[in-house]
């Protein structure tokens, strides 16, 4: 038990340590100042960004570059490949320095032009980032403005009662864990059995969505992984309390379901989702 406590501190404290590296003042959706060109970063996890630059031709997009900033060894590297540029082959950049709050440096000095990419957060109250290019012996500076939709432009106010009812960390996450349930041993095909235990399933589901250790449940299609279905547990606090909830499940104690069990870091507002589903449910199973 000491030793799962131990890993999962590790693995909560690197996912903290790499989200802290990245430069999260990017993400949202840009217009560069001056011109048609703009630019939007979304996270895709706690070790990276994605980001793509493209202009607006006759109300088109047409993507001009492709961005990735990614944690490798320790070190923040940026990732750009340019169309029509390098033979399409990506150009990484490394971050000079620690903290990354309110303004990040990429450097290649092995590259041509540009040899340094430094986006800042602007110190007023526009919200703009200032990106300067540089290399050999040239630099120019874009004005990057937020558009309308983007996380800078709408400053949602953050809510600390409702981060502190959700049990939401300071990035809006939390841990919960993620159930794949498969096709289990038991092979008896008598209907009746079969019937019972599933419809115990469905009961169970019911119970622990009322008791919100249960938020998400669903099915798969069919696959030739056996994989039948999936759960999502909330507000539970070890592996031992979740296996404990599983094997309350009719189906799962039958044999005619068994599991496997990951701990997953995920929006912290996942379980708001829930009254609207009530409110969109004709029938019930």
């Amino acid at each position: 038990m000491r030793l799962l406590f131990s890993l999962l501190c590790l693995f909560f404290f690197q996912l903290s340590f790499a989200q802290n590296k990245l430069p999260l003042f990017l993400k949202g959706h840009w217009g560069i100042q001056g011109s048609n060109n703009e630019e939007h970063w979304d996270v895709l996890s706690a070790e990276s960004m994605k980001g793509f630059g493209y202009k607006i031709d006759h109300a088109i997009p047409q993507v001009t570059e492709y961005l990735d900033i990614q944690l490798k060894k320790g070190k923040l590297v940026l990732i750009a490949t340019v169309i029509g540029q390098n033979n399409g082959k990506p150009i990484e950049f490394i971050a000079e320095g620690k903290s990354f709050d309110k303004q990040i440096k990429f450097v290649n000095h092995k590259h041509d032009f540009p040899q340094e990419i430094t986006y800042s957060k602007s110190s007023d109250s526009t919200g703009n980032l200032i990106v300067k290019i540089a290399g050999q012996g040239k630099e120019h500076t874009q004005i990057m403005k937020p558009i309308q939709g983007s996380d800078e432009a709408q400053e949602i106010a953050y809510d600390e009662k409702l981060a502190e009812k959700l049990g939401s960390d300071e990035y809006g996450m939390k841990s919960y864990f993620y159930v794949v349930l498969k096709s289990g041993e038991n092979k008896n095909q008598d209907k009746d059995s079969i019937n019972t235990a599933f419809k115990g399933h469905m009961d169970n589901i019911n119970r622990l969505v009322k008791e919100e250790k249960l938020i998400v449940a669903g099915p798969f299609g069919k696959n030739a992984d056996q994989y039948r279905g999936l759960f999502i547990l909330n507000n539970v606090k070890s592996e031992d309390e979740a296996k404990a909830i599983l094997e309350t499940d009719p189906a799962i104690k039958a044999g005619y379901l068994t599991y496997s069990l990951y701990t997953w870091y995920g929006s912290a507002a996942l379980p708001m989702y829930l009254p609207y589903s009530e409110k969109i449910t004709k029938s019930k199973f």
